[in-house]
């Protein structure tokens, strides 16, 4: 799409209506298949570096208040042999973006860093993608909670914002190539590792494979209106979510930390599913809602300002599979399974109100699968310190005999 815009990026005011770069210009061009493998390797780190780079231009120093140590630099990151992936871990960066993003005025159509976000999205290279989408949870928390905000009609233009989410969607409407997300769904009648089937039956009988839809095929936008943002923001999520066992703590954290705040913080429902419990567990429980926000120098994380706000299917659904991997994932830290375990608290309550079943159902058991990991690692750990203060029985010496 044409634009007057020396950068090819000048959404319009309006953040229900406003103009973006056309959803073809967000698919890039696959990567030649017959590159030399150390040509591809040295023009992908070339790319990644010049791009780390040119944020030295837009956010030139750390904030004052920030904790990270004073010798971080962008250029240190960029020398390094694997430039995005050293940006995507380093907690010094996030801090310095976050901060950016975070401020007052961010999000318009000339804010330099969504237009790094948005260029940096469209190129080729997988892992400067990922740097983009580990931001992705701060800058839809942002967007969504301006939008919903009391004083939204005197916000700034957010169509900084909502362009760095239509690269996502779009590149995402290409991969799918019009289809829809479908599961094909066992029946009952053929024995699987879980279960044999009681009756028996005819085998004339024709069984037609169950398919569900995840997801509808998705239509091209060029613009987030109010009646597509659900979909667009939600396919975002879920294509945060292919990537989650990439993103960095402090990522999870911070959707974590916004899905609680999108919930509603004031609803007592979010207890009464401990209630039936044991007592110790009860307290818990509200000791992780106290807690929550401890660790979150330790992070790098800014203060979320998320507010309460709409939670259609299309956004819950994929939130609920992210909170889902933050409560069980094998290598997830403490904090971001104790900020999805108040998160999901949060949207049971929220989804106990809002009469939504299928939201019912999926926090139900993701809260009685927190609570059994929580049980079985206490279990374990009471195990090993019976085990250290058990002393060992004394070993008695082998004896050996040796036939001459």
């Amino acid at each position: 799409m044409e634009s007057n815009n020396k950068n090819n990026y000048s959404p319009s005011s309006s953040s229900s209506t406003s103009s973006t770069p056309h959803p073809s210009a967000a698919a890039p061009s696959a990567p030649s298949a017959a590159a030399d493998p150390v040509q591809s390797w040295w023009e992908s780190v070339s790319k990644a570096r010049s791009r780390i780079l040119s944020l030295s231009s837009i956010l030139p120093s750390l904030p004052s208040s920030s904790s990270s140590s004073s010798s971080f630099s962008l250029s240190s990151l960029a020398e390094s042999d694997r430039p995005a992936l050293s940006f995507l871990s380093s907690p010094d960066a996030y801090s310095l973006l976050s901060s950016s993003l975070s401020s007052p005025s961010s999000g318009s159509g000339s804010d330099p860093l969504c237009q790094w976000l948005y260029d940096t999205y469209l190129s080729s290279d997988p892992d400067l993608r990922l740097i983009v989408l580990s931001f992705l949870p701060l800058l839809s928390g942002i967007y969504l909670s301006r939008i919903h905000s009391s004083d939204s009609s005197s916000a700034p233009s957010l169509s900084g914002f909502e362009a760095v989410l239509l690269a996502i969607y779009s590149s995402e409407v290409k991969s799918r190539g019009g289809k829809p997300v479908v599961v094909q769904i066992p029946h009952l009648s053929h024995p699987s590792l879980y279960h044999t089937p009681r009756n028996k039956f005819h085998k004339s009988q024709p069984q037609a494979p169950s398919v569900g839809v995840l997801s509808g095929p998705l239509e091209p936008q060029i613009a987030v209106k109010s009646t597509k943002r659900p979909v667009i923001v939600g396919v975002t999520l879920d294509c945060y979510f292919k990537h989650i066992s990439q993103m960095p703590t402090w990522s999870k954290v911070e959707l974590c930390r916004f899905a609680g705040a999108w919930a509603g913080q004031d609803c007592a429902c979010q207890d009464k599913f401990d209630e039936y419990d044991d007592a110790g567990y009860f307290l818990e429980g509200r000791n992780l809602m106290i807690s929550s926000g401890e660790s979150e120098d330790n992070l790098g994380i800014t203060e979320s300002k998320g507010v309460r706000i709409p939670l259609p299917w299309e956004i819950l659904q994929p939130l609920l599979r992210i909170l889902g991997h933050c409560l069980l994932g094998p290598f997830n830290t403490q904090d971001a399974k104790d900020a999805a375990s108040v998160a999901v608290r949060r949207l049971y309550a929220r989804a106990s109100h809002d009469l939504v079943p299928q939201a019912i159902l999926a926090a139900r058991s993701l809260i009685q699968l927190d609570k059994r990991a929580r049980e079985a690692a206490k279990a374990a750990a009471a195990n090993i310190t019976s085990n250290a203060n058990t002393p060992a029985k004394a070993k008695k010496h082998e004896i050996l005999l040796v036939s001459k």
